[in-house]
């Protein structure tokens, strides 16, 4: 299987996840739990992270936190094994703590109320895990990074960020006053539905953002070599790549998408916007003949065929062809 895609820039946000090996437990006691937040402010200290929203369960973790020198990977790999070795020493047991690689969806920051859907969602973690009675606070749960938004601005670690969060919720001033409305916001949302599509793409998505933000994104991910973007992400970025493609073909043709449904399949003209797509993008053949209109997968691919084999450039012939036409895009081999 390929690994998962890491997504990181200056200043980008990150809703990072990590289970225990077998999703046993990554704490044994509150000691545990403390080594963990001693080291976590270590790993903030050596990368400059700065924390959002943190909430520490039975059997894994949630972070929210700001990578501004783009070192995610780095920081995570420290944070892991220095817990790993200070846990195993402690309980003089050896082996693995975490279950393969951890989870880390990029979060939009700017606005939109994103920040605010990954950390509500962070920590609220407690109640949906029904670690806390009905009638007991959220800030009954010591591990979460909620009772921090609660306390004075001297009494919090230096590594936790509370302005974007608070800012979020509509609260301009870290005050006395804003904490309590902010608790009392939590409380509300306690109680409040949550909407299954943002609890799906929050477990099992890799953005979290508008569609301009996803799609700066998908750009940023066709730089990477193919083999190391997997299932969804791959396909999602190489639907992204085609559409673009189609839509450089289309006003070179001068054509808008409804011409394009309409004209026939065998036209030159969606078999060179065809072809460009087999040959620039990892779009499966039935993909490409639904985008541009060629009927089956199997027709399309005869057809495609077909054209191909007539486009082919001669060898040592250069970008012009016997009709005098200029086709230095055409490829220069098919692909069986």
């Amino acid at each position: 299987m390929p690994r998962q895609l890491r997504i990181d820039y200056p200043g980008a946000i990150h809703h990072v996840m990590s289970r225990g090996d077998r999703r046993e437990n990554i704490y044994e006691d509150d000691v545990d739990r403390q080594d963990f937040l001693k080291t976590l402010a270590e790993t903030c200290q050596k990368t400059d992270w700065q924390v959002d929203a943190y909430c520490l369960m039975t059997n894994h973790f949630h972070l929210v936190l700001e990578t501004p020198n783009a070192n995610l990977v780095e920081g995570m790999h420290w944070l892991l094994s220095t817990y790993t070795i200070r846990l195993n020493r402690r309980h003089e047991t050896p082996g693995h703590v975490f279950s393969g690689r951890y989870k880390a969806l990029v979060v939009e920051g700017d606005g939109g109320g994103y920040l605010k859907t990954v950390c509500d969602y962070v920590h609220l973690n407690p109640v949906r895990a029904h670690l806390l009675r009905p009638e007991e606070r959220l800030l009954s749960y010591p591990w979460s990074s909620l009772g921090w938004y609660l306390a004075a601005p001297g009494h919090r670690p230096g590594w936790l960020r509370v302005d974007r969060l608070l800012g979020e919720h509509g609260i301009g001033q870290d005050t006395a006053e804003g904490r309590l409305e902010f608790e009392r916001r939590m409380e509300e949302r306690r109680i409040a539905e949550v909407d299954d599509e943002t609890l799906k793409g929050l477990r099992r998505g890799w953005c979290l953002g508008s569609a301009d933000f996803r799609q700066q994104m998908l750009k940023a991910i066709e730089k990477v070599e193919g083999e190391n973007v997997s299932g969804g992400l791959r396909q999602e970025t190489a639907m992204n790549k085609g559409d673009r493609i189609v839509a450089e073909e289309l006003k070179r043709l001068q054509w808008t998408e409804q011409e394009l449904k309409l004209r026939r399949k065998s036209d030159p003209g969606k078999l060179r916007i065809a072809a460009r797509l087999r040959r620039e993008t990892i779009l499966s053949l039935k993909s490409i003949a639904k985008r541009v209109g060629l009927g089956s997968a199997k027709s399309a691919n005869a057809k495609l065929h077909l054209w191909m084999q007539a486009n082919r450039k001669p060898a040592g012939v250069g970008a012009e062809t016997k009709n005098g036409k200029n086709h230095a895009e055409k490829t220069t081999q098919t692909k069986a």
